[in-house]
């Protein structure tokens, strides 16, 4: 696709270009809200009960525990400088210019990846209505639409994200208090199984496949919490981001607690582990197997919006994420072009092209599940390996900047034992994906992608230039 010069705005020096600061705190705020709400939660988390059984609620609390962490250290790092557009100007700052390189496009990749998979699971949900259609069918038109979407302006992503995250959110907050409604008032469903906290702990519920199967769990937990980042992608289109920033991370436990800890215990107990399809979103199954079909059309199309918006966060980033990258001169200049309304749209045409021959595996590999698995897990280890860049920049930044921490408005409490144990933890759960062969796979596919960052990096202008001359 070829774009006219007369059509953009090319700007020659970094204080001229700017993106939109449109996006205001009830923007940021849901946009953070959305990002913890992920398509890994609404699908992945059938596959991840049945290996984990109730087990699960211990997973995705321990698993939040160490995002807060990351998060704690992404915001002190923006906050310590205003200029910071994303994680790949800090980390490049305190571990190299490579860190930079590496983690900007990785970033990228792993948005590429996850949006891939949202649209997969789009068409499944689809399918919930139309048995027979193609799931690549919806899956093309929900990303042609987002990409037109994300072309308008930044506040039209803003305002898409903002009422997405509305409608997860009551969604949840609605499905606990009939989940609740059903446990208190001993609703039996047509199999027979009456809604009761004690499914939670009943016998063979909370390791019903041993230690193996807790440990294989943490694998689609990572993957849920794809885009709780994202508030520093926008950190660059945010007003007052000293305020709001740290409004949305510090919430960031009690979202937890509400969104994956309450939701999954209503779930499990009202429809109780044994009854739960390791292939399905055990949202929906949750009023189907309750003999109320009309509700499970409804939750349906909940979750459906909650994966248009996961898809959405993911066109967003990737285009932000190619524009820093060019101005850090690590990726081709053309990058740096600008729309009319100021939307890095060369960026948003590359990204798109390639979510569309990703996507094209919908057609060889006609299954949700087992291509969901196999793009969740790569791109949980492209996000491991990004937030442990951002901890090990943190580090840096408190042995090279002391004076910065000391003065910051929002401190990292005990950043450093704190950093280390993230550290750590991330590579458990690396050894946990090893263990099951469905998620293998991914971790077999990454080291391609470093190796062929580690040639692109030693190649970066000499490539970098005959792309941007391609699109002059």
């Amino acid at each position: 696709m070829e774009i006219k010069s007369s059509d953009m705005t090319v700007v020659s020096t970094e204080q001229e270009v700017h993106l939109q600061k449109k996006l205001e705190n009830r923007h940021i705020q849901l946009i953070a809200i959305g990002g913890a709400i992920g398509t890994g939660l609404f699908m992945g988390s059938g596959k991840t009960i049945h290996l984990s059984g109730s087990s699960i609620i211990l997973t995705y609390t321990i698993v939040g525990f160490f995002m807060f962490i990351v998060m704690r250290a992404l915001g002190e790092l923006l906050l310590s400088n205003t200029n910071y557009r994303s994680f790949a100007d800090f980390t490049g700052e305190y571990l190299g210019n490579w860190t930079g390189f590496f983690i900007g496009w990785t970033y990228w990749l792993s948005w590429v990846v996850a949006c891939i998979g949202d649209v997969v699971v789009i068409g499944g949900y689809f399918q919930f209505w139309f048995p027979d259609i193609p799931l690549w069918v919806p899956a093309f038109s929900a990303l042609t639409l987002l990409i037109l979407l994300n072309a308008l302006s930044v506040k039209a992503f803003g305002e898409a994200e903002f009422w997405f995250a509305i409608i997860k959110v009551c969604a949840i907050v609605l499905l606990i208090m009939v989940g609740f409604w059903m446990i208190f008032t001993g609703f039996k469903s047509p199999n027979g199984v009456q809604a009761s906290f004690h499914h939670v702990i009943e016998s063979g519920t909370i390791f019903p496949n041993g230690a193996l199967g807790f440990i294989a769990g943490f694998q689609i937990a990572i993957f849920s919490f794809i885009g709780i980042e994202l508030v520093g992608v926008t950190a660059a289109e945010t007003k007052n981001p000293e305020r709001n920033l740290p409004r949305a991370i510090n919430s960031i436990p009690i979202r937890i607690m509400l969104f994956y800890v309450l939701s999954l215990v209503c779930i499990i107990s009202v429809t109780s582990w044994h009854y739960i399809a390791p292939d399905k979103s055990p949202f929906v199954e949750l009023f189907t197997l309750s003999g109320l079909p009309a509700a499970a059309a409804v939750i349906n199309f909940v979750v459906l919006t909650s994966a248009f918006s996961s898809a959405n966060s993911g066109v967003f980033s990737t285009s932000r994420m190619l524009f820093g990258l060019a101005w850090k001169k690590q990726a081709p200049q053309t990058f740096k072009v600008l729309s009319k309304a100021n939307i890095p749209l060369r960026g948003l045409i590359i990204s798109g092209f390639c979510m569309f021959s990703g996507a094209v595996l919908l057609i060889f590999i006609p299954n949700v599940m087992t291509l969901f698995t196999l793009l969740s897990t790569l791109s949980a280890i492209l996000l491991i390996f990004i937030w442990s860049l951002i901890i090990l920049a943190y580090l840096a930044y408190r042995k090279k900047r002391p004076d910065l921490h000391l003065s910051s408005i929002y401190k990292m409490p005990a950043g450093k034992v704190l950093s280390w144990m993230c550290l750590i933890f991330f590579g458990f759960v690396l050894i946990a994906i090893c263990l099951k062969q469905d998620t293998r796979v991914g971790l077999y596919l990454a080291p391609f992608w470093f190796a062929w960052l580690a040639i692109a990096y030693f190649y970066k202008d000499k490539m970098n230039d005959y792309i941007s001359k391609k699109w002059s």
